[in-house]
């Protein structure tokens, strides 16, 4: 059960206009406490991670489900339940045995999945798979463009820098 002080910051970010993932952040961040403070524990950071982000789906955080080939079906289904719990088209179901046990689960694991080292190595894990994709896009988008369109988009590039800089 998310804070009350998580869900008002989140509403606070949705009203200033950010996006859906800064809104489920605060959930994140709470999860990430929880375990600093010893409350419950988490395989590793993409579990920390993907609590959060659950929480905010139930919170009604306009967070669709990833798309297909992205995560595994059960995840996926996971993640349609909780979003449709949150925006109302669901009725959760109260299962206190469940709720024990995943609980009691949680409170087994370990808590240096939360700390400073092993989210900076997951932020940079998620980093460099983003970097790569990146690469092979521009790859893709230099052989379909000629000599004029590659220096049109470099220097569109430099403009996007600079003013990036200045801010």
């Amino acid at each position: 059960m998310p804070r009350k002080e998580t869900i008002r910051r989140a509403r606070q970010d949705q009203r200033a206009g950010k996006s859906a993932s800064t809104q489920a952040g605060e959930f994140v961040r709470e999860q990430i406490d929880k375990i600093r403070h010893g409350e419950h524990g988490a395989r590793s950071p993409q579990q920390a991670i993907a609590i959060g982000l659950s929480e905010a789906r139930r919170a009604g955080v306009d967070l669709p489900p990833p798309r297909k080939g992205k995560t595994k079906a059960s995840t996926r289904r996971s993640a349609k339940y909780a979003y449709e719990a949150g925006q109302g088209r669901r009725k959760p179901r109260r299962r206190p045995r469940v709720s024990r046990a995943v609980k009691k689960a949680l409170k087994r694991e370990p808590r240096s999945s939360a700390s400073h080292r092993a989210l900076s190595q997951q932020a940079k894990r998620a980093a460099s798979r983003r970097s790569a994709a990146s690469r092979s896009a521009a790859r893709k988008a230099a052989r379909t463009k000629g000599a004029k369109g590659r220096s049109a988009a470099a220097k569109k590039a430099a403009r996007t820098r600079t003013r990036r800089q200045d801010r």
